[in-house]
């Protein structure tokens, strides 16, 4: 069994630490300070992904998109979740829904985001609909020669930078319905209702929308009527391997700044990565993060290159959030007991990680939402799909 990465894979990952360390890493503390990014800063930004080909490495090359795999993906986003400030965001990587777009959808949205030249957000989650979406209250009604859409959005993640909003709703108020829509943000009866502030410092903002009777003509249905959730799914999948992609990520930069601090640090006559209670911390957290790390490496060799199915995929998804986002937790946690009080300063790369690495716990699915999925898993499937191990295809000849 080999498991090293092709010499393709390892420069792809090389690049994208490259890119983390030059061009995101440099822009922290200007987000840290303003909460954001200054318009010239983020144009500067914009520009990089584009120089360095990391835009919409999601999507196929025929749609402007760079055409990796999933696996691909993931030792980028790795990397790029290194930066805090949720920097990662600044590479767009159009919503994975829209890849079953029309022709036409495809010119007027999907390639335009692939270049960079207009950006998607996600609208789902509403005030009495998060883990549970059947209890979306969204409605889209047709009337004569177009739908009205109707309801209120929260946690719409780049709302404020997007143009273009993918809204799940339910056509006739019939969860049976729920479909997508793809609604430009300067439509009439579309409205920012406000822009919430969270613990952590995002590049960009999570706004609550209104669409209050807003005309969506024929065209503007992504995929059919009924295929809502079946797209979300396919979303979430995607979100959930990318969380975890950037949570191990964090938890390594974590534990190479914890490292580095404990061999500095003198305290009682010697450097405190010599004491035992701070080297069990850093040891800890080493054998932790190359756990969850295996895991997640082989669920997206799976899903690229492994032959896995759909549904085995869903199912290996929950678990690699899980898995990467509690354990990051536990990593980071530790990285700013090590830190002390230097920890605590919002000047410190580790601090800052401990606020952002919370929510990784509860946006896409909470931990809860995703052991339910496991254990649903486990019902109808056995334990197999957890505890087995994907065969190889017999050889020629063989």
């Amino acid at each position: 069994m080999d498991i090293r990465l092709t010499a393709e894979d390892a420069a792809l990952k090389a690049r994208a630490r490259a890119f983390c360390d030059e061009v995101l890493i440099p822009l922290e503390d200007e987000c840290e300070e303003l909460g954001g990014l200054s318009p010239e800063s983020l144009e500067r930004a914009k520009r990089a992904v584009l120089e360095h080909g990391f835009n919409a490495i999601n999507h196929a090359v025929e749609d402007g998109g760079q055409g990796y795999d999933v696996f691909q993906q993931v030792l980028i986003e790795e990397e790029w979740g290194r930066a805090t400030g949720a920097l990662w965001d600044i590479p767009w990587r159009p919503s994975i829904p829209l890849a079953v777009a029309t022709e036409a959808q495809k010119d007027e949205y999907l390639r335009p985001a692939c270049r960079g030249e207009r950006r998607d957000c996600y609208a789902i989650t509403e005030a009495g609909a998060g883990s549970d979406p059947t209890m979306v209250e969204t409605t889209a009604v047709w009337d004569g020669d177009a739908w009205v859409l109707n309801g209120t959005k929260w946690h719409v993640t780049s709302g404020d930078v997007a143009d273009f909003i993918l809204v799940h709703a339910h056509v006739d108020g019939d969860p049976a319905k729920a479909t997508i829509f793809l609604v430009d943000k300067d439509l009439p009866g579309v409205r920012v209702v406000r822009t919430p502030k969270y613990m952590h410092t995002f590049v960009f903002e999570h706004p609550i929308f209104a669409f209050e009777d807003v005309r969506l003509g024929p065209d503007k249905v992504l995929g059919e009527v009924g295929q809502g959730y079946e797209l979300t799914k396919d979303w979430f999948v995607e979100e959930r391997i990318m969380i975890g992609a950037r949570t191990v990520g964090a938890a390594t930069r974590a534990l190479e700044l914890s490292l580095d601090f404990a061999k500095g640090r003198v305290q009682f006559g010697k450097p405190i990565v010599e004491h035992q209670a701070i080297e069990f911390m850093l040891a800890d957290m080493a054998a932790e993060l190359m756990a969850a790390k295996s895991m997640l490496y082989r669920v997206a060799w799976q899903a690229a290159r492994g032959g896995a199915g759909r549904k085995e995929i869903h199912a290996l998804a929950s678990a690699v959030k899980l898995v990467c986002s509690e354990t990051a937790g536990r990593i980071i946690d530790r990285a700013v007991q090590i830190h002390g009080g230097r920890g605590y300063m919002r000047e410190q790369p580790v601090e800052r990680l401990y606020r952002e690495i919370r929510v990784d716990r509860i946006w896409e699915g909470t931990s809860e939402i995703q052991r339910m999925v496991i254990g649903n898993e486990l019902r109808k499937r056995g334990a197999a799909v957890y505890t087995g191990w994907p065969v190889a295809a017999e050889r020629v000849g063989s």
